[in-house]
């Protein structure tokens, strides 16, 4: 089965400093660098490299072709990737003081400009997986498409915003959030949400999935680790959260291995650059028992 997944491409910019800028100041950084980075390409990174056969459904402007390099490099099919005249790639300035505290500026630039014909690309099929992000646009255009062929959606709502769940709500199958996007979701559209399943990320404290339809409820403590850096790890559960399911793994083996790797990609500097492979994640299990 296969997975599709309509995303946000993003370079991330990240500058450490010795504190964040007062307004009017300018302070010279310790250290810069660039990678990559943006919710969608983090989950396509995660779901390949699990060993699912990803399409990533997205945009970028004309340069930066080690964008797309590094994506196919990890096994994701860049083939449905649009380049755009006149348009950014979509990047995020990110500023981190010596205590780890961030200011972060993000533009979506080609992300939020996807051309119409994207969303009628997809070659669905029953059986396949779309996911999605709030961080591009036609989500539910695609959404619509993938659930009419008979393909599941999950959608993670983040950036959060009750507008853009709403519309795409009636499409998704399973909707992935964290503890604060899981209150406001039931604040908003109450308890008994439209959705096969709810997938609840909580941290340190792990994960849960809700079986909306016949009742239980799959509880995945995180794996105790040190951790480096926590950027894309929710993104990196989602992504392998999904590759599980194609893979037709049952709801806790599936979870066992997303947290697996979460685990993982914590230890490593990065988001999408810093996701763990298949023979890591099991050797990862193997030594946890």
């Amino acid at each position: 089965m296969r997975i599709y997944n309509l995303g946000s491409i993003n370079i991330d910019h990240v500058y450490h400093l010795p504190a964040l800028p007062r307004r009017g100041e300018t302070l010279p950084a310790l250290s810069y660098s660039q990678g990559l980075g943006g919710k969608g390409a983090n989950q396509s990174v995660a779901a390949a490299r699990a060993g699912a056969q990803v399409i990533h459904l997205g945009a970028m402007g004309t340069g930066d072709d080690w964008v797309p390099r590094r994506l196919a490099a990890a096994g994701v099919d860049i083939s449905a990737i649009a380049r755009l005249p006149d348009i950014a790639t979509g990047h995020a300035v990110i500023l981190v003081d010596a205590g780890g505290e961030n200011s972060i500026i993000l533009h979506g630039g080609a992300n939020r400009a996807l051309p119409p014909g994207l969303a009628r690309r997809p070659d669905f099929a029953a059986g396949d997986i779309l996911l999605m992000q709030n961080e591009t646009s036609l989500q539910a255009e695609t959404a619509a498409a993938a659930r009419a062929a008979g393909a599941r959606v999950i959608y993670s709502a983040a950036p959060f915003n009750i507008a853009a769940l709403r519309e795409v709500l009636p499409h998704v199958s399973i909707l992935a959030v964290n503890e604060v996007e899981a209150r406001d979701t039931f604040a908003a559209f109450g308890q008994d949400l439209p959705v096969e399943g709810l997938l609840v990320t909580r941290g340190a404290e792990g994960a849960e999935f809700r079986d909306l339809r016949s009742g239980p409820t799959w509880r995945q403590p995180a794996f105790r680790v040190q951790p480096v850096d926590t950027t894309g790890a929710g993104d990196c559960f989602t992504g392998w959260f999904a590759a599980g399911l194609s893979r037709g793994q049952d709801i806790p083996t599936a979870l066992r291995h997303a947290a697996a790797a979460a685990a993982l990609q914590v230890t490593r500097q990065g988001a999408g650059d810093a996701m763990p492979n298949r023979a890591e994640v099991l050797a990862f299990l193997k030594a946890h028992g």
